[in-house]
């Protein structure tokens, strides 16, 4: 059964990692599953304190990853067509390695700035510029706070490898 913990655990921590640049996975909250399911194994001893803060942590991180990019847009000029833009240029973008994850946001979020402003696309850019870097940093902390995540489950696992291996 124990295994199977371990197993399971750490596909939860590889979705979180993969969910970090995927909008529709939510990232930190599924690598807490995967930190969760570890825990839970026979022979290493939960923690409960260190599970309480990083289910807040995860959830922190979810939550500022919606207010993130808002703020980034809103202090440019950005508006809601553009964010919107920026989650579906991430989207294509995954189909076109990194370069369309790194370009894709921000192609989107400039689109979606042109159907709101159509007239004034220096502000459209200024705006998408916004969003680009609020979702670049709300995207850099969910890969952090999952990375994170990542390596305290090999640590754990490291420690009582005498009790699985």
């Amino acid at each position: 059964m124990d295994y199977l913990l371990i197993l399971f655990g750490f596909f939860f921590i590889i979705l979180g990692i993969i969910g970090a640049f995927l909008p529709i996975v939510p990232g930190p909250p599924s690598g807490w599953l995967g930190l969760l399911l570890l825990q839970l194994t026979n022979d290493i001893p939960t923690d409960w304190n260190f599970l309480w803060i990083t289910l807040a942590i995860a959830i922190a991180v979810t939550l500022l990853d919606f207010v993130i990019p808002i703020l980034g847009a809103k202090s440019l000029g950005g508006s809601k067509k553009g964010i919107w833009g920026a989650t579906i240029g991430l989207f294509v973008g995954l189909f076109f390695g990194p370069l369309g994850l790194l370009f894709g946001p921000f192609i989107g979020a400039f689109s979606g700035e042109l159907m709101h402003n159509p007239t004034n696309k220096k502000i459209a850019f200024k705006a998408a510029f916004g969003s680009f870097v609020g979702f670049l940093f709300s995207t850099g902390l969910k890969f952090t706070t999952s990375l994170v995540f990542l390596l305290y489950f090999i640590q754990n696992l490291w420690q009582h490898k005498d009790a699985f291996f």
